[in-house]
């Protein structure tokens, strides 16, 4: 599995550039990795069959024009940006039985990060289907979701750590479709951030899904294939 610390200035490229690993994963011209990137700019994204009009405050992100993205994942609306760290992993289904099941991958990969914040003090616990939450008062810091190939998966997640929290009030509404152990609390009671050292969290995740090289740019090979796959996507939420 290689690291691939690579992050864009662009949103779109972000977002597509997890897809992107999966896509030569599947055809078979990469294998297994871990990325980590975050955006330096605010952007919202939905998923696979989020609704623009149900999730997003559409009058106060015209109004500060803050992109409106749809990624081809499954799980619900985010806002990205600074504050925000993503992680992507894209594992082969032979690697373990249970990353052939989708709930049983869940387990898989989010019991492996629930670990790796315990050794940073981060007494964490899994709510499935995708959330991991503080034990404690349960406030979410860590929303993930799947893209899921033939031989493939792609699993990205966030982990708020600095971000500003009143902006996910201020852009998106509240899910129709909401966890149990949500209670109904709105953004500013439900989300937070963790306090922790992101150079720590990722050498242990590297540990943990046993890393065996790193690069933090896209090779020389990748690149024309790269630029290609980037044109031929369109991320347009429709607004």
């Amino acid at each position: 599995m290689i690291l691939r610390d690579i992050s864009f200035n662009s949103p779109a490229e972000n977002i597509l550039f997890d897809e992107f690993l999966l896509h030569q994963a599947e055809a078979g011209q990469s294998g297994e990795s871990l990325r980590f990137w975050e955006s330096p700019k605010y952007f919202v994204v939905l998923g696979r069959i989020g609704k623009v009009d149900e999730d997003v405050n559409l009058p106060a992100v015209k109004f500060d024009k803050i992109p409106v993205l749809r990624r081809a994942s499954g799980g619900g609306t985010v806002l990205q940006g600074p504050g925000c760290l993503n992680y992507s992993l894209v594992l082969s289904k032979k690697t373990d039985v249970k990353l052939a099941d989708i709930r049983r991958s869940y387990d898989y990969i989010l019991s492996k990060v629930v670990k790796v914040l315990g050794k940073q003090g981060i007494d964490s616990k899994y709510f499935p289907i995708s959330d991991i939450a503080l034990k404690d008062n349960e406030k979410k810091f860590s929303g993930n979701a799947q893209k899921r190939g033939r031989n493939y998966i792609l699993h990205h997640g966030t982990i708020l750590y600095n971000f500003d929290l009143n902006l996910i009030f201020k852009y998106l509404t509240m899910p129709k479709s909401i966890p149990g152990y949500r209670q109904k609390r709105p953004h500013q009671d439900f989300v937070t951030n963790i306090s922790l050292s992101i150079a720590d969290l990722k050498k242990l995740m590297a540990q943990e899904f046993k890393i065996k090289g790193a690069v933090s740019a896209i090779n020389a090979s990748e690149k024309q294939l790269w630029s290609e796959f980037f044109l031929k996507k369109d991320l347009s939420a429709g607004i």
